[in-house]
């Protein structure tokens, strides 16, 4: 993937930094986007990379000047098959990562699965990688990410990445769904709490 794009107009400062910048090495710039997306039954879209033994968000870098939703929805299309609508609550992490001479900017979204029924189309290194898609519900894709041991450096970066990522997006997943468990077991509508949903949370994927 290309190393330049157009950054996210008023993004905020990096959430999570990974590893130290050295004052003395020349770093190559390189944007990326990681998506993280429901499905309806709440579950989330992870990738396996199984010749390296790690989990990762469906992601990747940007082309020159190609806007993070562009991309988002491209990365999601490669790796899972799948077609996604981004929520609205925009990026909602941000890690920067200093591997080698590589400074890499990765920016994460929330979306909902839309249709599932493509194939996906990976690149001859992601073949190599022995990558594969699945959904799991949100605890299982953390116990999964956390217990893998990588086998490569490139593995442990995306391993601390992922998980910080993952977590940010889902750390009101158990308040939402108590809520939700009250609202049903009083015999309410789902449409009750949905008239009250914003951006970013929605009744049937509140996270």
């Amino acid at each position: 993937m290309a190393r330049n794009a157009t950054p996210p107009p008023k993004m905020a400062a990096p959430s999570k930094v990974i590893d130290t910048k050295q004052p003395h090495v020349m770093y190559v710039e390189r944007s990326a986007v990681r998506v993280v997306a429901f499905n309806s039954a709440g579950e989330v879209a992870v990738v396996y990379a199984a010749r390296d033994n790690y989990y990762k968000l469906p992601g990747g870098g940007t082309d020159p000047d190609e806007e993070h939703e562009t991309a988002v929805h491209r990365e999601m299309k490669e790796e899972m098959g799948g077609l996604i609508k981004l929520r609205e609550a925009g990026c909602i992490a941000i890690t920067e990562e200093y591997r080698n001479d590589l400074r890499q900017m990765s920016y994460c979204y929330c979306a909902d699965l839309v249709d599932d029924s493509g194939a996906p189309a990976l690149t001859k290194d992601e073949v190599q990688d022995e990558l594969a898609h699945s959904w799991m519900a949100v605890d299982e894709a953390k116990r999964a990410m956390a217990a893998a041991e990588p086998t490569t450096e490139l593995g442990r970066f995306i391993k601390e990445r992922d998980l910080f990522l993952l977590d940010a997006a889902t750390k009101d997943v158990g308040k939402w769904w108590s809520i939700i468990n009250w609202v049903l077991g009083c015999g309410l509508e789902p449409e009750t709490l949905s008239r009250h949903h914003n951006n970013r949370f929605s009744y049937w994927n509140p996270f």
